[in-house]
């Protein structure tokens, strides 16, 4: 196999998105467009990725960093421009080359590899990625000869009206003969309306001459879209989700609503887990077997065990165990490690928490910078007095204590193993294992109180 190298066209400043942020980062499933076609062309074997960059360079960068090299197209002058920045990395070098834009994110991996094997079978020196369109108005035509090769590209407003009737089109996607690709660009010409320099271009200066140029028919069209507004991005989200919701389902997961279910692409679920509608998982969650996520539940970058609840609760950058009941209305913020058969219901909200297997946390709580032993029982209302106005403080909750309801601990403080706090109390010291801690004024009965009071009823 030849060396293998692509280039990503990543350098428009996207003006119909009518964005501050620049075009390729805009997200589809919440990945970034222009990353989405990155990690589909890495999982090829590929030598060398060079992405051209132009407004909001450094953005792309931080997002993609050590995934590519990176080349500065500074003014915007055409596709063949764009592939000229790369020049200086990968020209003179034997191999093959694929051009792909940064803001079709729906290509697949799989696509891109029988493109360069048929690149590679046809011995052509640019074959052309193509796919046959139901309304091909607007796009570039496929004109072959009687072999069958490429004879040319034509634009809709340049063909006849024999040519208008192909349905063959070009995609944008391309592969070179390397050395080729470098040496042809340079004489591609901007005498056109525009005065920009096209990569088509580079097609028609091969085949005159006389090198072979190959077509490979893509079974997708909608792999070929490429998004330039609000509108295609829309789309491109809308096959995007359907094509991510399938492969779970194929996969033994089961979606009650496909249609009001978000998955993300680096999401990993496990067989028998259930999803129901308005769920939305995303970022680099695992979620595993038999689980129960939803309705209208939001989970991002967590790793979750096997058998859990999540109802109607929010869950962000953490672990959750095996067996464990969460919602509804519950709330995990980031940084908590919740071990296996822990139960936090309604309306409780844990933050940079340790809950250990068994504790509870039934309602109306808060627990945040805390370490909560096993088997912990923390009653309603509860809440871990964490910050001093400058600083937060830990609060230690040891195996097998019992909190009482409207309990408020003031850390830095630790209850003790199998210590008991009564409700009501207001704990600002430590608590004994075993002990029972009262924090509160003793109870005093005003005999006859309302009636000296002269409340009018």
């Amino acid at each position: 196999m030849s060396n293998r190298y692509a280039i990503i066209l990543a350098a428009g400043q996207g003006t119909r998105m009518k964005s501050k942020l620049y075009k390729v980062l805009h997200p589809v499933c919440g990945k970034p467009m222009v990353q989405h076609v990155i990690d589909q062309v890495k999982s090829l074997n590929i030598n060398e990725i060079v992405t051209v960059i132009g407004h909001g360079a450094e953005k792309v960068k931080a997002q993609l960093g050590d995934d590519s090299q990176y080349a500065l197209q500074a003014e915007q002058l055409g596709t063949a421009h764009a592939v000229l920045q790369s020049e200086e990395m990968l020209s003179g070098r034997e191999g093959v080359t694929i051009v792909v834009c940064g803001d079709t994110p729906l290509i697949k991996a799989e696509t891109m590899e029988a493109l360069f094997k048929h690149h590679e079978e046809t011995k052509a020196k640019a074959t052309i990625l193509t796919a046959r369109a139901e309304d091909p108005t607007g796009y570039g035509r496929i004109v072959r000869n009687a072999s069958g090769f490429v004879e040319k590209i034509v634009e809709h407003k340049d063909a006849t009206e024999e040519e208008r009737s192909i349905n063959e089109i070009n995609t944008g996607t391309y592969c070179f003969d390397n050395k080729l690709l470098f040496e042809a660009i340079h004489r591609v010409s901007n005498d056109n309306v525009q005065g920009e320099y096209y990569l088509p271009d580079v097609i028609e200066i091969l085949k005159n001459q006389g090198e072979t140029i190959s077509a490979y028919v893509t079974g997708s069209f909608e792999e070929t879209l490429g998004v330039n507004d609000r509108v295609a991005l829309s789309q491109a989200e809308g096959i995007m989700k359907r094509r991510i919701n399938e492969t779970h389902m194929r996969n033994g997961v089961t979606i009650i609503d496909p249609a009001n279910t978000y998955i993300g692409p680096d999401v990993e679920i496990g067989q028998d887990t259930v999803i129901y509608p308005g769920t939305m998982v995303s970022g680099k969650t695992v979620i595993g077997s038999e689980c129960k996520l939803g309705p209208n539940s939001e989970i991002s970058n967590c790793v979750v065990g096997n058998n859990t609840v999540i109802r109607q609760s929010a869950a962000f950058d953490s672990k959750i165990g095996s067996d464990v009941n969460i919602g509804p209305f519950a709330h995990i913020r980031p940084h908590s490690d919740i071990n296996d058969e822990v139960k936090v219901g309604n309306f409780v909200e844990i933050k940079k928490a340790v809950f250990g297997k068994g504790s509870k946390a039934s309602h109306l709580s808060y627990i945040g910078d805390a370490e909560v032993g096993a088997d912990v029982n923390i009653g309603c209302g509860t809440i871990t007095v964490n910050y001093d106005g400058k600083n937060k403080f830990l609060t230690k909750i040891e195996d097998g204590a019992f909190i009482g309801c409207n309990s408020n601990l003031v850390a830095p403080v630790t209850v003790g193993k199998g210590a008991y706090v009564a409700a009501g109390s207001t704990i600002t010291e430590d608590v004994p294992g075993e002990a029972l801690a009262v924090a509160r004024a003793r109870q005093v009965n005003k005999e006859d109180y309302v009636g000296k009071m002269n409340v009018k009823k």
